[in-house]
């Protein structure tokens, strides 16, 4: 679990500095150039659709593993629109719970299930 929440760290780290470089020199509009590639079919395109899906994904995880509550849906959807900005300090926030225990981590409310 160490490794896990030092890498989660060190990309969260990782995607804050960068973000805030591009925030200083390019500006906050990110959605323009993000929705033109998306609809350009060519490779930032795709890269786009599928960061897009990673993104709905991660959102889609932390929302089920809350068990769909409307606190874990809203952390879905922060999730999902922020990436690692949010996603990566609810991670270390799940990993430090889960005390260790990967199984919690994955699963969250539904740990507790019985196979």
């Amino acid at each position: 679990m160490t490794f896990l929440r030092n890498t989660v760290a060190l990309m969260f780290l990782a995607v804050a500095a960068y973000s805030l470089v591009v925030f200083s020199t390019v500006g906050m509009d990110f959605i323009s150039p993000y929705i033109a590639d998306l609809f350009s079919l060519t490779w930032p395109g795709q890269f786009n659709l599928d960061f897009t899906c990673y993104l709905l994904l991660s959102g889609l995880w932390v929302a089920w593993r809350g068990g769909f509550t409307g606190t874990s849906i809203a952390l879905g959807v922060t999730a999902s629109v922020l990436g690692m900005l949010a996603f990566g300090v609810m991670l270390l926030a799940f990993i430090r719970a889960a005390k260790g225990d990967l199984r919690a981590l994955l699963l969250g409310v539904h740990a507790t299930w019985q196979s």
